[in-house]
């Protein structure tokens, strides 16, 4: 029985996991994760915190996040309530798509989850109100590792589809790509 459709997308590693929703008069049942299965596609990753976060108007952006050194992240990230436009940008330097971006619509409805390896930035755009987003991630939360870079950064041009996003004010005064400290290397 097939419980995931594993879709590739123009970015190594970015996966769209649609999955296969068994539905009956009851409601619906699906998979979202099994690393027997995902294994034997050659995607082996070991979650060890869930995150979940809230947003209560459409216009929230979230991002774009990454953490460095020993503390990065790979990301499964799905929308349980409402709809988000998720980015994944490349920040992996030679890397084939370095600073190319890949964005998905995740809803609730659509059930899509995005997978987004380690050395790419994550971001997302509330695209309704009352959203609740959950990220699976492979390494622990850390503080000090904590990095952003600058939602509208010329150079990576991600259409995000609005112009004055509600924002932190730590998102707000992140740095540009160039102007960071990211280290992200392609290793093939």
């Amino acid at each position: 029985m097939k419980a995931m459709n594993i879709i590739k997308t123009d970015i190594a590693g970015v996966f769209i996991l649609e999955p296969v929703v068994f539905d009956d008069d009851r409601g619906w049942f699906m998979e979202s994760w099994s690393a027997p299965k995902m294994r034997s596609v050659g995607l082996e990753y070991d979650f060890v915190q869930d995150n979940h976060s809230y947003s209560t108007q459409r216009g929230v952006l979230r991002g774009i996040h990454y953490q460095r050194g020993d503390a990065v992240q790979a990301k499964l990230v799905r929308c349980l309530k409402g709809n988000v436009l998720d980015v994944a940008v490349d920040l992996r330097k030679g890397s084939p798509s370095y600073m190319k971006w890949v964005a998905v619509e995740l809803s609730a409805e659509n059930k899509r989850q995005l997978l987004i390896p380690r050395g790419l930035g994550h971001g997302f755009l509330t695209l309704t109100n009352n959203v609740e987003f959950l990220y699976k991630v492979d390494n622990l939360y850390n503080v000090a590792a904590e990095r952003s870079i600058r939602w509208n950064d010329p150079e990576l041009d991600i259409d995000w589809g609005i112009s004055r996003p509600i924002m932190s004010q730590k998102d707000v005064n992140a740095p540009l790509l160039r102007d960071s400290d990211c280290g992200f290397v392609w290793r093939i």
